[in-house]
């Protein structure tokens, strides 16, 4: 048993903090004010080859696993980007996984090189208004044309969609009373974000405002069935495929956050002098700063342990879920442990860490709620009754 990063591993972790040093806190701060897409950071991660980190050697990427993924996002997060830095190249490094998986060499080749290289940027269309997390009650139509489909629908809280040119698009084939089991039905594309036919409105939301999130109305969306991705009626079981990767990449982003709002916290303490001695003397500082420490650290071993299963092959549901939770709810301890350590600085943007406290909040809240992980390791790990 080993806890430690091997040497590739902290290769990565070096070569991206270093990398990332180039987009300072005042670039993401400019861009959090503005609400601009990162492009510049972007296009040098894609130059770098780093999008491309958990893809295969086939298609242009790097032939690493999910843990050497979650080292990197981990490391982008606490650059001082934030999860606009990570939201900003999420898409290529787990949501391309269904095509990997699950597509023909033919779409591995057409799909996933351009997305790697920078050339293109996706957008991940699942959710929708009405059916929250039970994604078997999405209402988002895919009707058989010949020559392929023709969509019709709406979707919410699709991150990128602004700028995006192709979509991953989760939509029923086949209504919900005329399949035997709920999961039956559901068709996965990945296809031309065509506006003509998709309405973008950008949602005005709280943090991470560098990376957009919006409502897509979807009216008479065409889509060849060159784009559909595995088996009609089989996209359900495809993007389950994506979800436990998603949690560890999400969890090891709110480790990198926490740790930067910490690293941001302490060095303030060692200068902050008040009555005659740096704030970072008072007990009253560094014990919640070095609980918060304490805490990122064992959340970290447990999106690590997630991540080290799902390459093995092992079933990860449950640590993938924990550390997830752990993560975000330590995070989001140490972010606002780093506002309050700042006293009334610590409530204003140059000083970046009330920018921490908002972006936080998104590991926290998605892309499941620490109450619905509660419920299922609850039932999974506790036997107790399914409560959803």
């Amino acid at each position: 048993m080993d806890f430690r990063l091997n040497e590739d591993q902290q290769g990565i972790r070096d070569g991206v903090l270093e990398y990332c040093a180039q987009f300072d806190d005042d670039y993401w701060l400019a861009r959090d004010r503005e609400g601009t897409f990162p492009r510049e950071f972007h296009s040098a991660m894609a130059k770098g080859g780093w999008l491309g980190v958990a893809m295969p050697e086939s298609v242009g990427g790097a032939g690493l696993g999910i843990t050497e993924a979650a080292v990197m996002m981990q490391a982008v997060a606490e650059s001082g980007g934030g999860m606009s830095a990570a939201s900003s190249i999420h898409g290529p490094v787990f949501s391309l996984q269904p095509v990997v998986e699950f597509g023909t060499p033919e779409q591995r080749e057409r799909m996933i090189p351009p997305i790697l290289r920078g050339e293109q940027l996706m957008c991940f269309a699942v959710t929708e208004p009405d059916a929250g997390l039970d994604t078997t009650k999405i209402r988002t139509r895919a009707r058989r044309t010949g020559t392929g489909y023709v969509v019709d629908g709406e979707k919410v809280w699709i991150s990128v969609a602004q700028v995006a040119d192709k979509m991953m698009l989760l939509a029923r084939t086949t209504p919900l009373e005329d399949v035997r089991r709920r999961t039956d039905g559901l068709s996965l594309f990945f296809t031309d974000l065509d506006r003509s036919r998709v309405d973008v409105h950008k949602i005005e939301k709280m943090g991470r405002h560098a990376v957009d999130s919006n409502t897509l109305y979807l009216s008479g969306l065409e889509i060849p069935e060159s784009d559909r991705i595995g088996a009609e009626g089989d996209g359900f079981r495809i993007i389950l495929h994506g979800l436990n990767p998603e949690r560890i990449l999400l969890g090891a982003e709110a480790v990198g956050l926490g740790r930067a709002a910490i690293d941001r916290a302490a060095a303030y303490a060692r200068e902050r002098v008040v009555f005659d001695r740096p704030i970072g003397m008072n007990q009253g500082i560094q014990h919640p700063l070095a609980k918060c420490w304490a805490q990122l650290e064992a959340a970290n071993l447990m999106v690590l342990n997630a991540a080290t299963r799902f390459d093995q092959g092992l079933d990860c549901g449950v640590q993938a879920n924990a550390g997830k939770y752990l993560a975000a709810e330590a995070g989001f301890e140490a972010c606002h442990t780093a506002m309050l350590t700042l006293g009334g600085m610590g409530y204003a943007q140059e000083y970046h860490v009330e920018r921490y406290l908002r972006e936080i909040l998104i590991p926290r809240t998605a892309p499941v709620s620490p109450h619905l992980i509660l419920n299922f390791l609850a039932e999974k790990v506790l036997g107790l009754p399914k409560s959803y």
